[in-house]
């Protein structure tokens, strides 16, 4: 007979289950924590301990079915009725505990739940969860208006994603399907104790199906439109050497018709044109009753078109800019370069091209297509755990490697079908091909202790250190461009007039290399001064540093502003190619903050070096109270302080820019919250507020005074901002069969002080909502003063034709980027009981109110407010053998809005481009014709079916 023995851990129930000759541990805190069970054992424990198991533990759990099940690792919904308000199991704090019992606010999603509603991508989670916004296009995530607002590796995420206990710099692996993670947690509010780093608006927690006891194999397929295909497969169970398990998963997923309509002959169509496959193993050793070990290998593999992060996701609903050639900001997207240009897109004039997406936001005219491509790519993740009498040692330790490459088109042999001659006869290729990548390594190790004795003092400490090496070259190309071969040498002044070639025809480099060191310690207890009221106090020290170096050629060609008449050898405008690397990169007497070696210049490559070095620390914490009055209540009020370490603005969208150096953010969280039951109806609660310091935001201004076109990007550090809302979670299970998951989220995230910016999208000002700092007419008074230096002009015209002026603003009340202030999730699942199986209907619908892209909060870079629906119909046999999914995701084919838009100036000139002879300068006067704005957009109505087949 099994021998029960009951305990308590952290305040919570435990039941030792003492099975001869096994030893069972069942660790409870409202749901089990670790079970080994031999298969003949298992009959013993359910028989003799049906009713201990069914016993009302802190938050009880709903029927002795559903409790044996989750006991025993599996859905409760095998068991019953799919959508039953179940207990669910959650490792915010490093321990498992009822989610109803821990005081954070957290949105948790398990496998199950995701296939009940439909939550398949990261941005389907974010309907669901308060707060949570995500560009699946640039893989950029914030919460509660806190977040990521660039990819440049030197800088870091707002939100810290861990996968298995391994940070990841990337978001992608949440995007896993079903069949690999078991659970989803997303915890809101600064983690500032026991996650620390990047996680100054919260982190997501990503725990994979583990290796089972018992043989499970299962295999899924998916058809949908657009020609989709996911096929994958899992298998599990024990190996031939006692004590070990093992768990295999792989899936293979393709789409060949893009979302986005390409009207150019010839040319593919765009969006979530994929061909991806992962493949990941593991491994559990149960070595002993006290030691334990657990491994997965991961292999990732991207054959994509035009479909993954940083492929086109993105509609520009503007005129196309007038004629531009290569180097006035010209691009093969629509709305900036004009890549209409092709034989059956209206008005083949390079003066007057129409986009196409200027009456449909999925139609586009790109005569180059993309690339998407993840290879050599191998992510390790692994926990080793003793348990001694009372207290836990865990050692987490894991890595990644990957080459990511965005190629536009797929190779550079690829000519652009867009091409026109000027009067003089010369030939210009406007389209600049593209290539960007990332090479990352990284290494973590973590070691942690945890209490597991009883009694009212718990306690957890941990050291952590992360080892990370990058990078990420950027380059620019013209194609069959050969003028820029051998740039003019009176340009390279530092080589003896003497230009090094330029044989790939790169028009610009950039290729930062960084080594980033991350270490902390930390420490949290939990005192319980009563059997309902707890105190919790933890700090944690972080020290992070970055050192690195930047190389980087700008060549300038086809342009009126290459430096016109400096140089004898110039023929017009036109030709030849100038070096700028020496004009723009001038080393300074004395290099800025985080630069240990201003520029040198390298006669081999003709590209400017920069070395980086910065270093930051600090001390973050909480502190907070937690009062459970009855087992369905639990209140909490806390205070985090979180942290983000600075970093510098180079690399990908810019090339050595003046002053790189940006400081670290920090964030003071107070949080008060309620998680609620009432029998059959369950509501969660939660109020902030933040006072934010130094938000990193990436700017890019223009400078307009003429001349060398060149821009000025810098990370801005909002000086302080606010950020403060309630959420409120709920589940409403008002029959057997029916139940309703309802969210709301109030956000008001915006600035209290920031003065001096300037809107790179509209650099003077001149916008009816701006706020500049001064007007006109005190620029002309200041510059009348030879003792003020200022950076604007006073000249109309230039300020009129959007060159030569530039006004800050004052930013006070603005809104943080990516924050709408409402968002509202519903779902209404209902389960028919038929005679022999389960019919289970499922709608969502979900609506966010407006946001904006920018720290300018103006009418181009404001998404409007959108709504969508998405329904489900599951079909299973009442022996679970296989299940059936009818869906359909955006049903009304509406268009919705990731984030915030984005907007850019559009520029281009006016006047001939002709030349009377050799040397005479073209008239040609450069002219704003107003502002582009780019919306990142969700994909359009898609439908298709999913088979689920389980073997045992």
């Amino acid at each position: 007979m099994p021998q029960i023995i009951p305990a308590t851990r952290s305040n919570r129930k435990v039941i030792l289950i003492q099975l001869s000759p096994f030893q069972t541990r069942i660790r409870i805190d409202g749901a089990p924590r670790l079970l080994q069970l031999h298969r003949q054992a298992q009959a013993i424990a359910l028989k003799g301990c049906g009713e201990a198991v069914h016993m009302k533990f802190k938050h009880g759990l709903m029927a002795t079915s559903a409790a044996l099940a989750a006991a025993l690792g599996a859905p409760a919904y095998a068991q019953g009725s799919p959508n039953v308000i179940e207990e669910l199991v959650v490792t915010a704090e490093r321990r498992e505990q009822s989610l109803q019992d821990v005081p954070v606010a957290i949105s948790a999603f398990t496998s199950e739940n995701r296939d009940l509603i439909g939550i398949t991508t990261v941005q389907d989670m974010t309907n669901f969860t308060p707060g949570l916004q995500y560009s699946s296009q640039l893989d950029r995530v914030s919460l509660r208006g806190v977040g990521r607002t660039t990819n440049v590796h030197a800088a870091d995420p707002s939100v810290s994603v861990y996968s298995d206990g391994i940070y990841t710099t990337s978001t992608v692996e949440a995007g896993k399907t079903p069949l690999f993670l078991d659970r989803t947690e997303v915890l809101r509010g600064p983690q500032a104790t026991l996650y620390g780093r990047n996680a100054i608006a919260g982190a997501i927690n990503l725990i994979s199906r583990r290796p089972t006891e018992e043989w499970y194999a299962e295999a899924r397929a998916t058809y949908a439109n657009y020609n989709r295909h996911l096929v994958e497969g899992a298998v599990s169970g024990p190996t031939m050497i006692p004590g070990v398990l093992f768990r295999l998963v792989a899936n293979w997923e393709k789409q060949t018709d893009g979302w986005y309509d390409n009207i150019v002959p010839g040319m593919p169509d765009e969006g979530n044109v994929i061909d991806t496959n992962i493949v990941e193993g593991q491994l559990k050793f149960n070595f002993n009753e006290n030691f334990e070990g657990w491994a997965k290998l991961t292999t990732i593999v991207w054959r994509n078109g035009g479909g993954g992060p940083g492929s086109r996701g993105t509609w520009t609903p503007a005129p196309y800019a007038t004629f531009q050639v290569a180097n006035a900001a010209t691009t093969n997207d629509p709305g900036y370069g004009c890549s209409g240009r092709t034989t059956n897109v209206v008005n083949r004039s390079p003066l007057g091209c129409t986009n196409p997406q200027l009456d449909d936001p999925r139609k586009i005219a790109s005569a180059v297509p993309f690339q998407v491509k993840l290879d050599d790519t191998l992510i390790f993740a692994s926990e080793w755990t003793w348990h001694a009498s009372n207290f836990d040692i865990k050692y987490t330790t894991g890595g990644a490697r990957y080459h990511y490459n965005l190629n536009r088109p797929p190779n550079d042999n690829v000519a652009p079908v867009e091409r026109f001659t000027l009067p003089g006869g010369l030939t210009i290729f406007p389209q600049q091909l593209y290539n960007y990548q990332e090479r990352e390594e990284w290494w973590s190790h973590e070691l942690t202790l945890s209490s597991t004795h009883d009694g009212p003092l718990q306690w957890l400490a941990g050291v952590y250190y992360w080892n990370e090496h990058y990078e990420q070259p950027t380059s620019t190309y013209l194609f069959d461009q050969t003028q820029i071969a051998q740039p003019v040498g009176a340009s390279c002044p530092r080589f003896g007039n003497v230009c090094p070639p330029n044989t790939l025809l790169q028009r610009t480099h950039d290729e930062p290399r960084f080594h980033i060191q991350s270490k902390a310690v930390y420490g949290q207890i939990d005192y319980s001064f009563t059997d309902t009221l707890k105190f919790t106090a933890g700090l944690r020290y972080s020290e992070d540093t970055k050192t690195g170096s930047e190389e980087a050629r700008v060549i300038c060609f086809a342009f009126f502003a290459c430096t016109p008449g400096l140089y004898p050898e110039q023929l017009g405008p036109f030709t030849p190619a100038v070096d700028l690397t020496q004009t723009l990169f001038v080393p300074r007497p004395t290099p800025p903050k985080g630069i240990s070696q201003d520029f040198t210049f390298d006669p081999a490559t003709g590209r400017a070096r920069r070395e980086y070095d910065g270093k930051w620390d600090q001390v973050t914490g909480n502190v907070g109270f937690q009062w459970e009055p009855d087992a369905d209540t639990n209140a909490y009020l806390r205070y985090s302080k979180g942290y983000k370490p600075g970093g510098f603005r180079i690399g990908v969208d810019t090339a050595l820019t003046a002053n790189p150096y940006t400081e670290k953010e920090t964030l003071d969280d107070v949080e008060f919250g309620v998680k609620k039951s009432f029998g059959n109806f369950q509501a969660n609660v939660a109020f902030f507020h933040y006072w934010y310091k130094n938000a990193q935001i990436p700017l890019t201004i223009v400078d307009t005074a003429g001349g060398i076109v060149q821009a000025n990007s810098v990370f801005y550090n909002v000086p302080k901002a606010i950020s403060k809302g309630v959420e409120v979670e709920t589940i409403w299970q008002p029959v057997d069969g029916l139940q309703i998951l309802a969210n709301y989220s109030y956000l008001d995230s915006h600035i209290t002080r920031a003065r001096g910016p300037v809107d790179p999208a509209d650099p003077a000002a001149l916008d009816p909502d701006a706020n500049p700092i001064g007007s006109l007419a005190d620029c002309a008074a200041r510059q009348a003063n030879a003792d003020t230096t200022d950076n604007c002009a006073a000249d109309l015209f230039s300020l009129l034709q959007g060159g030569g002026f530039q006004l800050g603003q004052d930013l006070k009340g603005q809104k943080l980027p990516h924050a709408p202030k409402h968002k509202v999730a519903v779902n209404v699942n209902y389960t028919w009981q038929l005679p022999t199986a389960s019919l289970t209907g499922s709608v969502s619908y979900t609506w966010r109110a407006a946001q904006y892209g920018s720290i300018f909060n103006r009418s181009y870079t404001r998404s409007p407010s959108w709504d969508q629906v998405d329904a489900r119909l599951t079909y299973k046999p009442e022996n679970d053998k296989y299940t059936v999914i009818l869906f359909v995701r955006n049903l009304f084919d509406d268009v919705g809005y990731e984030g915030g838009a984005g907007a850019s100036r559009r520029e281009g000139y006016i006047g001939p481009a002709t030349a009377s002879a050799p040397g005479t300068p073209v008239t040609v006067i450069p002219v704003s014709q107003g502002i582009s704005t780019t919306y990142p957009i969700t994909p359009p109505r898609t439908y298709g079916i999913e088979l689920q087949y389980r073997f045992f």
